[in-house]
C-alpha cells in the first residue's frame, strides 16, 4: 500500500497540534521547532511554519462552490458520521456543513468542509462503500 504525503504551511504549531491531534484525533509523528508530522487517516501530513497557501471558493461541485485548493480524506461512513458529530459538538465553523451529495448516483458520498486554524481548507468525505470513490 502506498501512502500519500502532503507538506503545507501553518502559522502556529500549538494550534495545529490541538486541531489535527486533539480535535481530529491524528497521531503526532516526528517534529522539530518548525514543523510537525501527523498520521492523517493513514497518510502523512507535514505542517511547516510559514505562510499558508491562498484558497478561494472556485471549485464548483454540484450546487456548491468549494475552496480550492483543499485536501482531505475519504472515510468509511460510520467513521465519517462519528467525526461529523465530534466536530459539530466542538462548535466547528463549517465551510460546508456535513451533508450527502450525489444521492442515488455512482459515488454517492457524505462531505464536510472546514478550515484548520491557519485557514487551510480540509474536506472529509464518507462513503458506504470505499470502492465507489472512483465510480463514474
Amino acid at each position: 500500500m502506498a501512502l500519500f504525503h502532503l507538506a503545507f504551511n501553518v502559522t502556529d504549531l500549538d494550534a495545529t497540534r490541538a486541531f489535527y491531534g486533539d480535535l481530529l484525533g491524528c497521531d503526532e509523528g516526528r517534529s522539530t521547532d518548525t514543523w510537525v508530522d501527523f498520521n492523517f487517516f493513514g497518510h502523512q501530513i507535514s505542517c511547516h511554519l510559514g505562510t499558508p497557501f491562498a484558497a478561494a471558493p472556485t471549485g464548483k461541485v454540484g450546487e456548491h462552490d468549494v475552496p480550492m485548493p483543499h485536501f482531505g480524506a475519504v472515510l468509511a461512513m460510520s467513521d465519517w458520521r462519528a467525526l461529523a458529530d465530534k466536530l459539530t459538538a466542538a462548535g466547528t465553523d463549517f465551510v460546508l456543513a456535513p451533508q450527502i451529495r450525489f444521492e442515488g448516483q455512482p459515488g454517492e458520498q457524505a462531505t464536510m468542509f472546514f478550515t484548520d486554524p491557519s485557514g487551510n481548507p480540509v474536506e472529509i468525505k464518507g462513503m458506504a462503500d470505499l470502492s465507489e470513490a472512483f465510480a463514474t
